[in-house]
């Protein structure tokens, strides 16, 4: 995320300051956020959840512009101090989940200045891959949306990011919502052939985190740890069993800071797609949300082309927002 200053990057000769996050910066960091970015707030219970309590958080990294003793912009610089699996630190791989430049100072290259501090950050750690900003599991979006944020998009293409791949956010709305009959019929003819739908039991999580990390990337089964860890209720999940008893899927909600809105993560067996499996999942899921009296049903990260994209479309999803994840390769 996030805006910057203007495109025409004047040379300054600024009084800002850019150095390392110390104490005393977080609330006007926040404040300065809220300024910078009103359509992507944040409150200070979610930057200390998504940064200062990330167990890869260094306080060089976060490099805050400061005139005077008021915060003006920030721009962070992560990289991996705790693996997400195994002993792999991904030595070369770093990531800017964020930067924001505050209105009042804009049009004077702070932007620039800020981005160029965080890669030479990264790159003193060696780390000569640098991803914006699908920092995983702590993304604070999972890259940039290019049309809320023009400037932003112009200014990380002449730093040479480029685009990797798009992500897109959709929502449905559940005012009303009844599972489909058609659902309902499939889930009474897979349960009929042995197939079991229900919340995990403690037990049942050596599977899911099995199957989430296994099949679907380390970060999803650490999601899953992290949330559960932090108080969410089992039921919360709804996990699939095939008649022989393997875990082969499982969708929730209420993952990420607790909003019960949010839905995901949700994975199948690749081998099991196309069974309905999915769909009833899915179905499932936004059973329980509606009987907690959701309104709708939201989620941020989803390949539009890819069979989930299609599958949420089907069930009345639609796309609200698309991210560019973007990556910069240093020269060797």
């Amino acid at each position: 995320m996030m805006t910057t200053p203007s495109t025409t990057d004047r040379t300054t000769t600024s009084r800002v300051e850019i150095r390392g996050f110390g104490a005393g910066d977080g609330p006007g960091l926040v404040e300065a956020w809220r300024r910078s970015a009103p359509a992507d707030s944040i409150t200070p219970d979610r930057f200390r959840s998504l940064v200062l309590l990330d167990a890869n958080f260094d306080p060089e990294g976060l490099r805050v512009a400061v005139d005077g003793d008021r915060v003006v912009g920030a721009a962070y610089a992560v990289r991996r101090l705790t693996p997400m699996t195994g002993t792999n630190l991904e030595p070369e791989q770093g990531w800017i989940p964020f930067f924001f430049v505050d209105p009042a100072t804009r049009g004077r290259g702070l932007g620039r200045r800020l981005l160029t501090d965080a890669l030479d950050w990264l790159e003193s750690h060696g780390r000569t891959r640098v991803d914006f900003s699908s920092y995983t599991p702590d993304y604070v979006l999972p890259g940039l949306d290019a049309e809320a944020y023009p400037e932003a998009a112009g200014l990380l293409e002449s730093l040479g990011f480029r685009t990797l791949y798009e992500a897109a956010a959709m929502d449905r709305g559940l005012v009303g919502y009844r599972i489909p009959e058609d659902v309902a019929c499939r889930l009474d003819e897979l349960t009929a052939q042995g197939y079991r739908f229900a919340t995990p039991c403690d037990d049942d999580l050596v599977d899911l985190f099995a199957l989430a990390g296994n099949h679907f990337g380390p970060d999803w089964a650490c999601t899953i740890r992290q949330c559960l860890a932090a108080g969410t209720p089992l039921d919360r999940i709804v996990v699939a069993r095939d008649p022989s008893g393997r875990l082969v899927g499982w969708a929730m909600h209420g993952t990420f800071d607790s909003v019960d809105e949010r839905f995901g993560p949700f994975g199948v067996l690749e081998e099991m797609r196309g069974t309905g499996i999915g769909k009833v999942l899915l179905h499932l899921v936004l059973e329980r949300m509606r009987a907690r009296r959701a309104h709708s049903a939201w989620f941020l990260w989803t390949g539009e082309q890819s069979p989930a994209g299609h599958l949420y479309r089907k069930s009345g999803f639609t796309t609200t927002r698309v991210f560019r994840v973007m990556r910069r390769e240093a020269a060797r």
